[in-house]
């Protein structure tokens, strides 16, 4: 950057963020965690808070802003309540490892009946290895499909390598990519009687929502695990409630419709049901991550050129 260059003001919503920005050339980190009105009449650069309602986004409106960074990948509510005239990016590269140690950790402790095992322990019974008459289902040799192939989908894919499952995936356009079939989302249908594990890993919206229903179900061959670590509008609640109280099938789930879960809601409860509270990405990778995103975007705005990221403009 010239010396003779306009320093950079960043909006950061914690002291953590701002600890990791300080003392960069060009920049001045201005503390906002848009709980009230905006401190400055104009920010080079806003970093909303992370896990928080989008409609803080609408505090954006009558504030100069060149680029909004956000700190999730999905965007598809950002875009209901950002004012007119946004540039908004999204945080693609910052969740989709830790996303996909979830979706993995999610497939294996179901297969593997942790939950059993650990309820077993705090009553201070030693369970057996087998419930009933059978062994647990294992991921080896198991057929699994991952529907989205995009970084959380290719993440996820890559983890299971090891495991020596046979993975395929599903995706808007086929292709086969890194060693992985990938089919077109129309030949789904003809996929699932195969499937023992589904791992979705979809943005949600108009287009994927529900995609997860009752027919999508009854496809699965008994036994079968669903797990979602995309998005809770993708899966047909009151469908998928069916399934599991019938046995036929059993699910694991870090995003779920309704969310979050009300108190005394039929979820908490339901057979053969793994819940986790949308923390696919909450681990201690994203704040060095979201750290270097937004430094990367700082560095590319102070050369001129157009952020990366970019899903939203309004």
């Amino acid at each position: 950057m010239d010396s003779d260059a306009r320093t950079l003001v960043i909006s950061v919503p914690d002291d953590k963020l701002e600890k990791d920005l300080a003392g960069l050339p060009g920049i001045e980190v201005v503390r906002w965690d848009m709980g009230d009105s905006a401190p400055r009449a104009a920010f080079d650069i806003v970093v909303p808070p992370y896990i928080r309602s989008p409609r803080v986004l609408a505090r954006l409106e009558g504030v100069d802003v060149r680029l909004v960074q956000s700190q999730s990948i999905g965007y598809e509510a950002a875009a209901r309540h950002l004012p007119p005239g946004i540039v908004y990016a999204n945080a693609a590269t910052v969740h989709e490892d830790s996303t996909a140690e979830l979706a993995l950790t999610l497939t294996l402790a179901a297969q593997r009946q942790i939950p059993r095992l650990v309820a077993a322990q705090s009553e201070g019974r030693w369970a057996g290895a087998r419930e009933g008459d059978a062994f647990p289902p294992s991921l080896a040799d198991r057929r699994v499909l991952i529907i989205g192939f995009g970084g959380v989908g290719t993440a996820i894919a890559a983890r299971l390598r090891g495991f020596e499952a046979q993975v395929e995936a599903v995706a808007t356009r086929a292709r086969v990519e890194d060693g992985i079939v990938v089919h077109a989302l129309d030949e789904l249908s003809g996929l699932l009687p195969q499937t023992e594990i589904v791992i979705l890993a979809l943005p949600g919206g108009e287009e994927t929502a529900k995609l997860v229903d009752n027919a999508f179900l009854a496809a699965l061959p008994d036994d079968a695990l669903l797990v979602n670590v995309g998005r809770g509008s993708l899966v047909d609640t009151e469908a998928l409630l069916r399934h599991l109280h019938a046995g036929r099938i059993r699910a694991a789930l870090d995003v779920v419709d309704p969310e979050p879960v009300p108190e005394g809601h039929p979820l908490w409860s339901a057979p053969g049901l793994l819940l986790t509270p949308h923390v696919g990405g909450a681990s201690t990778a994203m704040r060095p991550r979201i750290a270097k995103l937004v430094r990367t975007q700082a560095e590319r705005m102070q050369r001129g050129e157009e952020p990366i990221n970019v899903v939203l403009r309004t």
